[in-house]
């Protein structure tokens, strides 16, 4: 996987530093965790507050260890979600955005719904600068980019307008950071700008048989 990263970086004239490898461990064991944390891993990604809910007691002891929520979040699990996570990557609305400053000082990123997808959660691109500028003005959050879930596609190629259109959005809003990319397209993702792609199958296998 770090190879992929590296030549994938050089191919366009990036540094590698400039890219964080989020270990995605949904529906894996906090054991999981653990082992990554000791070949060197520190930021971890999991898509759902009730989830990581149950592992953290078995990780919270890793230190310099950071836990990013990836996955859709509600408002009534805000409160939580700010409790667990150091970086909230999926906010949508600037009522989330303030229900998670009333807990701590927080790292968050807003999901962009660049998909025509039903199923794909976040705010759409036109309303991102109105909602950069709302959290702007919340003095506990910390704005770190913007990220986004493009169709699946066995092609990789198939993300790459969905990247480019995010890097633009970032641009014109002022935001550096760009979550995108997964195991299957993260070169395609890195090429046109991602500062953090999430890895999941890449790094642990096939998620356990019977999870979503």
């Amino acid at each position: 996987m770090e190879e992929r990263i590296q030549r994938a970086a050089a191919r366009c004239g990036r540094r590698r530093e400039d890219i964080l490898l989020l270990a995605v461990t949904k529906k894996f064991p906090a054991s999981h965790i653990r082992e990554a944390f000791e070949l060197g891993l520190r930021d971890f990604g999991e898509n759902y507050v009730q989830e990581f809910e149950g592992k953290h007691a078995q990780v919270a002891d890793l230190a310099g260890a950071r836990f990013h929520l990836i996955g859709h979040l509600q408002s009534n699990k805000a409160r939580r979600a700010a409790e667990l996570f150091d970086c909230v990557q999926t906010v949508d609305t600037a009522k989330l955005a303030r229900r998670l400053a009333e807990v701590k000082p927080l790292e968050v990123m807003i999901e962009v719904k660049l998909s025509p997808e039903q199923a794909k959660s976040g705010t759409p691109a036109a309303e991102v600068p109105e909602l950069v500028e709302a959290i702007r003005a919340v003095p506990q959050l910390r704005l770190r980019g913007l990220m986004t879930m493009p169709p699946w596609s066995e092609n990789a190629e198939d993300s790459r307008p969905y990247f480019a259109k995010l890097r633009e959005l970032g641009q014109s809003c002022g935001t550096a950071g760009l979550s995108m990319g997964m195991s299957h397209d993260l070169e395609v993702a890195i090429e046109e700008g991602s500062t953090c792609v999430r890895i999941g199958t890449a790094l642990f296998g096939p998620r356990p048989r019977g999870t979503p």
